[in-house]
């Protein structure tokens, strides 16, 4: 990378930190740190909700669906224009509108207002793990960009750099610098898109024509997708606008219901059709420009070497003139921070607020709690660093987190705004259910990286043959990612310790039996032990 890109990056860099630094010195306490003063306008939160919901991970792991998949990719986003207006019309008006949450910093003091503690800090467990696990997603995603950009830096040390900078700047800046450069980030990226990535790589790789000649038809259909991705996503995404720690910090900043609802109907149509449709043209472009050879300097002579998600970080490394790739990295890095930066908040929120203050009264001064809100987003960091490291898909590490979240808090929360039988027993009972059935069944499911060889590729599926019916997979008539791709999406199940092997019923995801379960469990034991009035 040419040190005038190398300058450029710098620079941007060094300004977030800025802002980072600038709000250290002006917030000054927890309403400042969480929920900035409760005073936020539309634009300001609708374009910061669509930022962080995106973000650099859905960026990366996007073009990962449109080098695999193609322009059928952008239905994923679709979903998160639904749990936006969904969330508008049903769960902005009673978090916003009820004068009991005006002074609520999280979404588990929601679950103790409708149930009780226990259901709350049980809530809380959740959403700070999963959320250290999305802002671990975010980090990777940042890596990959960089290492994928810079051949002489390996991805662990992307990781180090990437996490410490988004780590530094969310630890001093609170939501108040989250929010407003948020703005910022997520205008730089859209512009960095429009003007930049998609045109340019457009005409490299030889326009229509070019992908016409290079792709196959399906690639450029929004039919190629199965019913299978479609109720994953619809079950995985559109919840996460009910139970988002995220989205509720966000509510809570708004100056009032009209603005929060208008803040999420502008999220909703930044989601689909702008950034699903970008994201995923610019991953089809690097699945041209990699069956055309644009990339075999790089060491990536077919499309078995090349991760799908470091197709768009090589492509526009091969593509972009001096200082214009300064500048498109600076505009995926906005997405990466303007993500990390809110999951950070999210998870040590979380830990401050649900955990350590109901525990003790040690941190009885605005100030004590705003810097032990600092150390908590600092080692929740490291951690977020530590769990990207040993991951290597950003787009599952994202879908993993969310699931995991979904399937431990929606159906509580979906009762407690609809069912009046609703208990705190089924609410417990129904959370601990449903996040250990998605944890357990993730953790045991058989995921091929995308970059074995064909040789391990056939020894993977002749091993998985003999213990599961796989016999609509063949060497002879799939190519070895196809077969990758079919085996991931068979969902086996492998239990260790016991050698058992097992595919899910119609091959639908973890977190469909997760929701199904915790549903089960929450219904039965709300009947069997009600509320107590």
């Amino acid at each position: 990378m040419n040190i005038i890109d190398l300058a450029i990056f710098a620079i941007y860099m060094i300004a977030m930190l800025g802002v980072g630094f600038f709000f250290l010195r002006k917030n000054e306490g927890l309403d400042d740190y969480y929920v900035g003063g409760r005073g936020m306008s539309s634009w300001h939160i609708g374009l910061s909700v669509v930022a962080t919901d995106v973000g650099g991970g859905f960026s990366i792991g996007l073009g990962g669906l449109g080098f695999t998949m193609g322009i059928s990719g952008s239905w994923m986003l679709f979903t998160g224009l639904l749990g936006a207006w969904l969330a508008a019309v049903f769960l902005i008006p009673v978090v916003r509108g009820n004068t009991a949450f005006s002074k609520f910093h999280t979404m588990p003091q929601v679950y103790e207002y409708f149930f009780d503690k226990k259901v709350a800090i049980t809530a809380a467990i959740i959403s700070a793990i999963g959320y250290a696990g999305f802002t671990s997603s975010q980090i990777l995603a940042g890596a990959k960009l960089a290492s994928g950009t810079f051949q002489e830096l390996n991805l662990s040390t992307a990781l180090i750099i990437m996490g410490s900078i988004a780590v530094v700047y969310t630890v001093m800046g609170g939501i108040k610098a989250v929010i407003y450069t948020d703005t910022i980030q997520w205008i730089i990226l859209l512009s960095g898109l429009i003007f930049i990535g998609i045109p340019l790589s457009y005409y490299a790789i030889g326009g229509l024509e070019g992908i016409q000649a290079t792709v196959k038809p399906e690639m450029l259909s929004l039919a190629n997708i199965s019913w299978q991705d479609i109720v994953y996503w619809v079950v995985t995404i559109i919840p996460i606008w009910f139970v988002g720690m995220t989205l509720y910090q966000r509510i809570y900043a708004c100056k009032d219901v009209k603005t929060a609802k208008k803040a999420w109907y502008i999220a909703g149509l930044f989601e689909w059709p702008v950034m699903a449709f970008m994201g995923v043209a610019l991953g089809l472009f690097a699945r041209v420009a990699a069956d055309q050879g644009m990339f075999d300097y790089l060491g990536a002579e077919n499309i078995a070497q090349t991760d799908p998600e470091q197709g768009l970080p090589m492509l526009l490394r091969t593509i972009l003139p001096v200082g214009l790739l300064g500048l498109m990295m600076s505009a995926y890095f906005s997405a990466i921070l303007s993500t990390a930066d809110s999951c950070l908040m999210a998870s040590s929120g979380n830990i401050v607020s649900d955990f350590i203050q109901k525990f003790t009264n040690k941190f009885d001064s605005e100030k004590s709690v705003l810097r032990l809100s600092q150390v908590v987003t600092l080692m929740v960091g490291v951690l977020a660093i530590l769990i990207a490291s040993v991951m290597e898909n950003v787009l599952s590490l994202m879908l993993y987190s969310y699931a995991f979240m979904v399937s431990g808090l929606f159906v509580p929360i979906m009762g407690a705004l609809f069912w009046k039988k609703s208990s705190p027993t089924g609410a417990f009972w129904g959370m601990i259910t449903g996040g250990l059935v998605t944890a357990l069944l993730q953790a045991n499911k058989i995921t091929l990286p995308t970059t074995l060889t064909g040789p391990e590729v056939a020894a993977r599926l002749n091993e998985l043959s003999s213990r599961v019916d796989l016999s609509g997979i063949s060497t002879q008539s799939l190519s070895p990612g196809k077969i990758i791709s079919s085996i991931n999406s068979s969902q086996i199940i492998h239990v260790d310790y016991l050698d058992v092997y097992f595919k899910l019923p119609y091959n639908l995801d973890p977190n469909v039996f997760g929701i199904t379960a915790s549903a089960f469990v929450f219904i039965v034991l709300s009947l069997i032990y009600p509320k107590l009035k």
